[in-house]
């Protein structure tokens, strides 16, 4: 028997981003998305096809501050 295909996640922790942080609408009268570049420091649900549309990273900003984005609103950061 195979093992089952599974998608894995375009990024790893540690990768180097930039995009678009996401906010959640019920939260966003008070925090509105905002553009970061920071290192993933976890990847988040969505894989294996899984709700992918919505797979997401957690971003930690230089600032120490961590934010949630979707994969398709960064990019990696090429050095």
């Amino acid at each position: 028997m195979s093992p089952p295909h599974t998608r894995r996640a375009p990024y790893a922790v540690g990768d180097l981003v930039t995009g678009t942080s996401y906010v959640k609408s019920e939260d966003r009268p008070r925090e509105q998305p905002e553009e970061i570049t920071g290192r993933i420091v976890q990847v988040g649900s969505g894989w294996d096809g899984i709700d992918s549309a919505q797979a997401y990273v957690w971003v930690r900003l230089p600032s120490g501050r961590e934010r949630h984005a979707l994969i398709c609103d960064i990019r990696t950061v090429t050095t």
